[in-house]
């Protein structure tokens, strides 16, 4: 299967539901949510069990195989501490998606000084229990060591376009094999195939809907009173940023942008989610756009309910 967990591609139809819900501009005290919409409450069995602290114990878990599995191939590994890694991650600090979040962090892209600082600083903390080993090794024998861990990395030829590949946990190293020994096998993308394209398609009626289309005429026509008249759907505001960010690392391959235009850059995205949340605020475009989705996910569960079934025993056998 290719190289994208299951897990991966609900994540990919949650942000889908989430960006037609407003993403940045969604209320933290909204009437409706996204996480509690017919499609979501209907696969809640697939994310049971997924608390951080599961989530860290089946890490630890495959730390403690990995450390034994390199062991046996003549190689010493300290397993890592995943709570201890954990930690250094920087705190998000006010709730996402609220004014308060949108006007320190617009739309998440970019990072302030003082930002970029902790989390420097955090990262700094975690050290590599391996490092010193790793470092005193020949370099031929550091690259049989990572063939070990992680298998053998696949060709530019064995790469998909999007940069993707065949993946096979048999030829990931000791990694794959501890992932395989602590989860299992998962039902992979390609199994249900049918199901996810039916329901990407589902989420791009909802954006085609006539209540989305004339509630991103009214946010366009509020964000054109605000200065910002070139966006015709409220999507295009936030991806206005991403490829404008985009294009100043594509401008900059060797060194990357300076401080002055990340500020600038940043001083703009903050300007703009700014707005595109007041807008979308003044038109409540979440629960609007919220009640569309949920209108069409009720549908989709009675047409694809036996799918939908097949896709969570699947999950649950490989748990």
């Amino acid at each position: 299967m290719r190289h994208r967990s299951l897990l991966t591609t609900v994540a990919t139809t949650v942000f889908l539901s989430l960006a037609l819900a407003g993403c940045s501009a969604e209320k933290a005290d909204t009437a409706l949510d996204a996480a509690e919409g017919p499609l979501s409450t209907y696969m809640s069995a697939m994310s049971e069990g997924y608390d951080e602290e599961s989530v860290l114990a089946q890490q630890n878990d495959q730390e403690e195989i990995i450390a034994t599995c390199m062991a046996d191939e003549g190689f010493d590994y300290v397993p890592v501490d995943s709570a201890a890694y954990s930690g250094t991650m920087t705190e998000t600090g006010a709730e996402y998606g609220t004014e308060k979040w949108v006007a320190e962090n617009g739309y998440g892209m970019s990072q302030s000084p003082e930002q970029i600082a902790a989390q420097t600083e955090q990262s700094e903390e975690f050290v590599d229990p391996n490092q010193d080993y790793v470092m005193s090794l020949s370099q031929s024998e550091q690259a049989a060591y990572y063939e070990v861990l992680y298998g053998v990395q696949p060709t530019e030829d064995e790469l998909g376009e999007d940069g993707s590949y065949e993946y096979d946990w048999e030829t990931s190293g000791c990694q794959g094999f501890a992932g395989q020994q602590v989860t299992g096998d998962q039902p992979s993308e390609d199994e249900h195939e049918a199901l996810f394209t039916a329901m990407t398609a589902m989420y791009e009626e909802a954006q085609a809907s006539p209540t989305l289309v004339a509630l991103d005429a009214e946010w366009a026509a509020c964000m054109a009173d605000a200065g910002y008249a070139t966006f015709t759907k409220k999507a295009d505001a936030q991806e206005s940023i991403m490829n404008d960010s985009n294009a100043l690392y594509e401008e900059n391959t060797e060194t990357g942008p300076d401080e002055q235009t990340l500020a600038d850059m940043r001083e703009k995205e903050l300007a703009l989610a700014m707005v595109d949340y007041t807008c979308a605020e003044e038109i409540d475009y979440t629960d609007a756009s919220l009640q569309v989705q949920f209108e069409l996910e009720e549908q989709f569960i009675t047409d694809h309910k036996a799918e939908l079934d097949a896709l969570i025993a699947d999950y649950e056998q490989g748990n």
